[in-house]
């Protein structure tokens, strides 16, 4: 098979949408919509190997720390897995009382039954029933016509309604979505989502949610919008809806379908942080946010440290994000070639003297600083170094922040740990590995007993007991500062010959008597590097061991 010559005796163009004085292209956007992010749900059953209760529980707090006011929790007819996590969302108390979770089911009477059941309790809870209703799902799929189609509707809203009333003490909130939406007839959309409003009576003051499903994308952007104006100038009862959008990525617009389906009247944006979903995913919600956010907006989201986000995202995910992603990526605030790094630079000088806070720096779009990343710290790191779950572990529960290519050299230890257990990695294993990579010295060349130093003019002399190879010995070095003296004293006890290349160091916690974790990176004779961490209350011993576990690493 070779791709046709003339495509259009297989394919058809989509077609326009009946739509005369469209306002949407003079509109622009100036407040946030509402935001539901269906990571735990759409995202998760999009995954090679969907997340277990402990990832769905960190999903779920990060989505909280952003600000996601709606998050959809799961598909708890799926089975108990599913529904036990839901249900132990609720009677934990670990919903806040201003976010209120949803749950997606198929428009049939048991499985409408289960969701309900596994959100008693909850305070407010959103129900969202679902039945497909384009020409292709009818015939090839259900083999109905639009009437049975229009029933399947119909007999849902009904649970909806009844289930409500049975389980009284929760605030219940409808959704409902014609799925496939975006290859639809619209006025078919239009009457069966009339119909399901018959059924529930929304108010003004307790409206029904109606999304828009873009369930494969199959058409240019500006043909969604004019969908969704066209719906929401023809539905009855307008100002009882709240129109929401669920895009997806097939033709790689899903953010752009979302923008302009906002532009349209839409209320509400339904998708996935960094776009997970199935196939090309769903619409980006990161990106759409700080698009908002760059055109002087406020998304009512916070990224203000995007790689927690990322960090988190991956690790629940085991999902990359692509290192050119919108806003998140890696290398999007990096400059590679010298014409754009100046550029950039007399942009930031230009900053220095202007007399407000507009942004205007050539190549970036946004200040990396309002994400939580400083230029100066991305600029160094200009090839793909890597942060994903692993490190993030680390710090969520040891408190360790490591360097990027420390993380990167971290990687490949836990690689071959995962490829020698054939199993999913914890916490636990993870810092196993840590420890013995660079922390533990049973059995390694360098430990330290004990040490001191001395001034001798402007040089600084470290003396030290170690034992090395089992042996103890008293060691010296001179240097213009404790690391270097270190380094010196190595190399006089025959230990590697080393420069630094670069060092930091961070407390682990808060208060007086906390840890310091102090991290090298050393560079050898012959251009090898290593990685050296330490870990001590007094940042200066942290130092010298972590220049010990760097000579270890030889």
């Amino acid at each position: 098979m070779t791709m046709l010559r003339d495509p259009s005796v297989k394919y058809s163009a989509f077609p326009q949408i009946p739509l005369s004085n469209r306002e949407w292209p003079g509109r622009v956007t100036t407040k946030a919509p509402i935001w539901l992010s269906t990571d735990m749900r759409d995202g998760n059953q999009a995954l090679i190997d969907p997340m277990d209760a402990e990832k769905k529980a960190r999903f779920f707090d990060l989505l909280v720390r952003i600000g996601l006011k709606e998050i959809e929790v799961g598909f708890p007819s799926a089975g108990a897995t599913e529904f036990d996590f839901i249900s132990g969302l609720v009677k934990s108390g670990r919903i806040p009382d201003d976010v209120t979770p949803q749950v997606l089911t198929q428009s049939r009477a048991d499985l409408i039954r289960t969701s309900f059941d596994s959100l008693a309790g909850a305070k407010t809870a959103i129900v969202h029933v679902y039945n497909a209703v384009s020409p292709a799902w009818r015939k090839i799929v259900f083999g109905m016509e639009m009437a049975e189609i229009k029933q399947i509707a119909i007999e849902g809203a009904k649970q909806l309604r009844d289930n409500a009333a049975r389980l009284p003490q929760t605030n219940w909130r409808f959704e409902y979505s014609p799925e496939t939406f975006s290859t639809a007839e619209i006025d078919f959309s239009i009457e069966v989502c009339a119909a399901v409003m018959d059924i529930l009576q929304p108010t003004t003051e307790n409206p029904i949610i109606l999304n828009l499903p873009a369930t494969v994308e199959a058409a240019t952007p500006n043909i969604y919008a004019d969908q969704i104006e066209y719906f929401g100038k023809n539905l009855p009862g307008r100002d009882k809806a709240i129109i929401s959008l669920h895009t997806h990525n097939d033709r790689g617009t899903g953010v752009a379908a979302a923008e302009l389906g906002l532009l349209a009247g839409a209320d509400r944006v339904e998708g996935c942080l960094f776009g997970n979903g199935e196939r090309t995913g769903n619409t980006c919600l990161v990106t759409i946010a700080l698009n908002m956010y760059t055109q002087g907006v406020d998304p009512m989201l916070d990224f203000s440290n995007i790689d927690e986000v990322i960090q988190t995202v991956e690790y629940c995910n085991q999902l990359p994000v692509h290192p050119r992603h919108p806003y998140g990526g890696e290398l999007v605030y990096t400059a590679f070639s010298g014409s754009h790094q100046d550029a950039i630079k007399k942009g930031f000088a230009a900053r220095e003297r202007q007399n407000d806070e507009r942004w205007e720096v050539p190549y970036l779009p946004i200040d990396p600083a309002d994400l939580g990343r400083s230029y100066e710290a991305v600029i160094r790191v200009n090839s793909q170094s890597g942060k994903g779950g692993v490190a993030w572990v680390l710090e969520q529960d040891k408190g360790l922040k490591l360097p990027k290519k420390m993380q990167a050299s971290f990687s490949h230890v836990v690689q071959a740990l995962a490829d020698q257990t054939s199993r999913e990695l914890g916490a636990e294993d993870i810092w196993g590995a840590f420890d013995h990579a660079y922390l533990v010295t049973t059995g390694k060349r360098f430990q330290l007993v004990d040490w001191s130093e001395t001034h001798s003019g402007p040089d600084r002399i470290f003396a030290g007991k170690l034992t090395i190879d089992g042996t103890p010995r008293s060691v010296s070095g001179r240097g213009n500062g404790l690391m270097s003296s270190v380094i010196a004293a190595l190399a006089e006890s025959g230990g590697p010959i080393m420069d630094i290349v670069d060092y930091s160091e961070h407390a682990i916690g808060q208060g007086s008597n906390v840890q310091a974790a102090a991290y090298v990176e050393c560079r050898t004779a012959d251009g090898k590097s290593l990685f050296g961490c330490g870990l001590d209350t007094d940042v200066a011993t942290a130092s010298v061991r972590a220049i010990l576990s760097a000579a270890n690493g030889a």
